[in-house]
């Protein structure tokens, strides 16, 4: 078999990804899809066509198809099983079969093809085979990513302290009845034109730190620390301490916990649908801690979906919350990234949605008058960087910022108020922000591990974890 291209295409025949596995230009391929689809009778139901040179061999995905471009004397039979193949692979990369997935995923798609077929002939692999090659990485640019990723969240974490110090100080100076800013940090004042939109403002809010050796001491720091340091148009500055804390030790044993959450609730404050998707990711890098038992402290109280990887005795960990391989004589996969455990929760219960954000709008005499304001239900967490983005009447110019905790960004060109607040956590747990602009009230919406041990001896691993907890969607309709 000589198979020419593999191509995903449109109804109509335009290309969506194609790879080619001989020697051809762009406009023959292209050539080729556009005349596939005049090429199929109506009505009939064909798994192939073919013209004076080429064989077609296509399976419709949805409003998509998958086509095989092969020379006639290729063997049917086998032409058609690796299609099965090529079919089979597409879902893995792509969520939906619609032609913006498949775009934003064709190289991942090209990588997966090159895999099927070499030089225009059929590789011995399955699907679980094609997985496991196109997901190897090399080591050492995963410790160097570990590195340089731990230099980042630990610089990211004193200016994240300064920056709350510096608005302690801020709301201090306001109590005793020292002038303050009312406008935030990186929008534009009212009267501004939308050039200036997202720029630098004069304002004090906006200086996190106004002294400049202080500044460029820090940045000197970050770069002894191995960090290169981009330019930035802003005049953002931060008043941090000289010294950082060391980097986290990552030991032979490394867990990493990492939790997604997408959310959707009413104006009214209901809940719609969230939906919680959690793993515990497992990583060995010294040999003699291979054959290990990891012992879960499982304090689950709110009905999570559980499940353990296939080479996990799943007995052991049911009846004693403790992770295993099922042949205890094995050991885990060495500088790999094994995924033991994963969970899920779906859930419309209220109680359990971990940031509420309420929206207040009234009307006024020039237009809208906006009180948002938003509360942590769940004290354990501690959120960085939060940006709450609020949907603003296009062509009204900018609005009048109140009263604010944080910071604020207005995006003229989106239509976006961003509420920017660098920590919320028990010490920060509410806040608010007040704004006036032209518009009507409907126009703001929508707005752990405890101990690894040895199979053998039961004696405890010394071992190393982080824990991330990300936003996939959390949106206020």
């Amino acid at each position: 078999m000589v198979l020419l291209a593999a191509a995903v295409c449109t109804k109509a025949g335009k290309a969506i990804v194609s790879r080619q596995f001989v020697e051809m230009t762009r406009t023959r391929i292209e050539g080729l899809l556009a005349a596939f689809p005049k090429l199929m009778n109506t009505g009939k139901q064909h798994t192939f066509v073919e013209t004076d040179s080429v064989r077609y061999v296509y399976q419709p995905l949805e409003k998509l198809y998958m086509v095989l471009i092969t020379t006639k004397n290729s063997n049917i039979l086998e032409d058609l099983e690796t299609l099965r193949l090529f079919s089979r692979v597409i879902p893995e990369y792509c969520r939906v079969l619609e032609e913006s997935e498949i775009s934003d995923h064709c190289f991942d798609l090209i990588f997966a093809f090159d895999e099927i077929v070499a030089l225009g002939y059929r590789e011995n692999v399955n699907l679980a085979q094609i997985r496991t090659f196109t997901e190897m990485d090399s080591h050492e640019e995963k410790v160097f990513r570990a590195v340089r990723e731990t230099q980042e969240r630990e610089a990211k974490a004193e200016m994240r302290r300064k920056a709350k110090e510096l608005q302690q100080a801020r709301r201090d100076a306001e109590r005793s009845g020292k002038k303050v800013s009312t406008y935030g940090g990186f929008g534009s004042a009212p009267g501004m034109t939308s050039m200036s939109s997202g720029q630098s403002g004069p304002s004090k809010a906006l200086k996190l730190g106004a002294k400049g050796k202080e500044v460029d001491n820090f940045v000197d720091k970050l770069k002894s620390e191995g960090e290169t340091i981009m330019p930035t148009s802003g005049k953002r500055g931060s008043d941090v301490s000289k010294a950082l804390p060391p980097p986290v030790n990552v030991e032979g044993v490394h867990l990493r916990v990492e939790e997604k959450i997408s959310l959707t609730c009413g104006r009214d404050g209901g809940l719609q649908n969230m939906e919680l998707l959690g793993m515990v990711t497992l990583r060995v890098t010294d040999e003699k801690s291979g054959r290990i038992r990891l012992i879960i402290n499982n304090n689950d109280n709110k009905g999570l979906q559980l499940q353990t990887h296939p080479n996990v005795d799943k007995k052991l960990f049911t009846t004693d919350s403790v992770i295993g391989l099922k042949n205890p004589e094995k050991s885990f996969p060495l500088n790999n990234d094994v995924g033991v455990l994963k969970w899920r929760l779906q859930t419309t219960d209220e109680a359990l949605i971990p940031l509420t954000i309420n929206c207040w709008p009234s009307e006024s005499a020039t237009g809208c008058d906006v009180n948002i304001e938003y509360e942590l239900q769940e004290e354990s967490l501690e959120l960085n960087d939060v940006v709450i983005s609020i949907p603003v009447p296009s062509g009204v110019g900018a609005p009048l910022i109140g009263d604010l905790d944080g910071e604020y960004k207005h995006d003229s060109r989106r239509n976006i108020l961003e509420w920017c607040l660098p920590v919320i956590d028990a010490n920060n747990k509410t806040g608010s922000m007040e704004f006036s602009i032209a518009g009507q009230p409907n126009d703001f919406f929508p707005i752990a591990v405890t101990k690894a041990t040895l199979v053998d001896g039961d004696t405890s691993v010394r071992f190393s974890s982080e824990i991330s907890f990300l936003v996939d969607k959390y949106e206020i309709l």
